[in-house]
């Protein structure tokens, strides 16, 4: 294959200091003479509602997409898309009625909720819990596949590529959440502009013609063709509902990922949490516009490669070291495909996916240790600078951990995308249901928290090892055994909650404050009606 030639590095080279120079004057323009925590974690307010957004999807939106959800669309096509479409509702309901709270109660981080609503000990637990999965699975997934990307593409070697990817998100993450949020625009602007290159590309390649009519006679040849690779829903007799059970992706267990993921996780809400309630919300609604287009950016092409495939191009290319084909290289092989400069435009893509995700995931685990760890149990009297100093060393150590345990966590055997699903769903059962009854439930107590947190870690650790006897657990989709572990929290926790003293730990909710202005509301009937037309159009 090609590596990248002059042009590629240019343009690469031009990405990278537009986004080092921003990040630097966003830093030296926005920093205070004092530096304070919120400063450094939640931007002490100043993000834009487009910041937010282009954050939200920046953060988001990385090498399991690019790599591990493209290699989903190369195997089953369109269906996986049902992650990105599902998520759009899902930010529209966590706009709605999660963000109120979280501001109303003003909490800035997620165990800081814990403890506020529970007590200590379920915030201290599920802190760890949070920094464990962040650095074993998210951080070292998204290194890992991104290194395995660029390597792939660039033709350098792996653990080079591994570690200035870490660097570069390092020198952006230190700088704290402006530097973030602010250069997230010029990294989805990247990615945005990139991504729409590579597709239209892949598509012209399928047809064999150029401009928008290949585009179109590419995606009616690739829906004529290969119409399996064109449905949401898919049958009991299908080799993919493992993975996207029928139904359980618009009714059961997509919901516990989705609204686990954008309303419980300190990764994503940290980008509203610094902002007034409206401007959070138009963030959050202009994430879910940007959410409906990603399918065209990360699924498509991996259909198209898939329709090169099948016309016997790339064959050699796709395959590992042991001779079996492996979906999740159908992105790099396609960018190997593209012209000279284009291919560079693709990559910048790419890397600018890797390092805002990285970033994001960083200033997290930063935020949680800082705020939640040490400031609460090491450092108590601590100081802001202090603290400020803690947070970037954490961020440095999160990396090195992270290059260290990365080759060695079995990323690459289901696919990047879902080893990171299934992973994640060990705990979001759980979390989710201790966050939704904390919300709307004011009995629900401390012990069920913990049971939800802990218990249900283990029932679902125990149902994906198959230590649980009358089924074969390993045979049951991981949604639905997702859908079960949460309902089996939410019964526990509304038992210890009736026979339990009452705690009187209820937030403060004032319905007036679940009532969106009519500009969102006018974008969100949007959203959904789109949404809409999307599965009934590809049932």
């Amino acid at each position: 294959m090609q590596q990248l030639q002059t042009l590629d590095y240019v343009v690469f080279f031009f990405y990278f200091i537009v986004v080092s120079g921003y990040g630097y004057w966003i830093y030296q323009r926005k920093k205070s003479k004092t530096e304070s925590t919120k400063d450094f974690f939640l931007a002490e307010g100043s993000l834009t509602w487009w910041a937010i957004g282009a954050s939200l999807i920046a953060s988001n939106i990385s090498a399991e997409q690019f790599i591990g959800m493209s290699g989903n669309g190369f195997s089953m096509g369109l269906g996986i898309s049902t992650y990105e479409w599902m998520a759009a509702a899902t930010l529209v309901i966590v706009a709605v009625f999660f963000m109120p709270i979280y501001l109303k109660n003003k909490i800035y981080t997620m165990p800081q909720f814990l403890s506020q609503r529970y007590n200590p000990t379920v915030s201290l637990i599920m802190a760890v819990f949070w920094l464990a999965l962040y650095i074993l699975v998210n951080l070292t997934s998204i290194l890992y596949l991104g290194a395995l990307a660029v390597s792939g593409i660039s033709g350098l070697d792996f653990q080079f590529c591994m570690i200035a990817l870490a660097v570069f998100a390092i020198i952006i993450t230190i700088g704290g959440m402006k530097v973030i949020g602010f250069t997230d625009v010029i990294q989805v602007f990247f990615l945005v502009i990139g991504g729409l290159a590579t597709t239209y590309l892949a598509i012209n390649l399928v047809s064999g013609d150029a401009g928008i009519d290949g585009v179109m006679s590419g995606i009616k040849m690739m829906r004529d063709n290969h119409d399996d690779h064109f449905h949401m829903i898919f049958p009991k007799t299908s080799p993919f509902y493992m993975q996207l059970p029928g139904l359980a992706v618009l009714l059961g267990g997509m919901w516990i990922v989705n609204l686990n993921y954008w309303g419980c996780n300190q990764y994503i809400t940290q980008r509203a949490l610094g902002a007034d309630l409206k401007t959070a919300r138009n963030g959050i609604l202009f994430a879910a516009f940007l959410k409906l287009l990603m399918p065209v950016i990360v699924v498509l092409p991996g259909i198209a490669a898939y329709a090169l495939y099948s016309k016997g191009m790339f064959q050699a290319e796709m395959l590992d070291a042991d001779g079996a084909l492996n979906a999740d290289k159908a992105y790099p092989v396609l960018l190997n495909l593209l012209p000279a400069g284009l291919k560079g435009l693709s990559f910048a893509a790419l890397t600018a996916a890797v390092v805002a995700s990285l970033a994001g995931k960083a200033n997290s685990i930063s935020t949680i240790f800082t705020l939640d760890i040490f400031k609460n149990y090491i450092g108590k009297n601590s100081d802001e600078k202090t603290l400020v100093r803690i947070g970037r060393i954490v961020v440095v150590v999160s990396m090195i951990l992270a290059i260290i345990v990365s080759p060695y966590m079995g990323i690459d055997k289901k696919g990047g995308f879902q080893f990171i699903q299934e992973m994640t769903g060990l705990l979001s059962p759980g979390i989710f249901a201790s966050f939704i009854m904390g919300f709307f439930w004011k009995r629900t107590n401390s012990a069920g928290a913990l049971f939800a947190i802990v218990g249900g870690f283990l029932i679902a650790l125990a149902m994906h090892n198959n230590y649980f006897p009358f089924a074969d657990w390993t045979q049951v989709p991981f949604l639905d055994r997702m859908g079960l572990v949460f309902l089996i929290c939410v019964v526990v926790m509304v038992v210890l909650g009736l026979v339990m003293p009452d705690e009187k730990k209820g937030l403060a909710i004032d319905s007036s404050m679940f009532v969106p202005h009519r500009t969102f509301i006018i974008g969100a009937v949007v959203v959904l009606a789109i949404i809409t037309f999307l599965y009934s159009h590809f049932w």
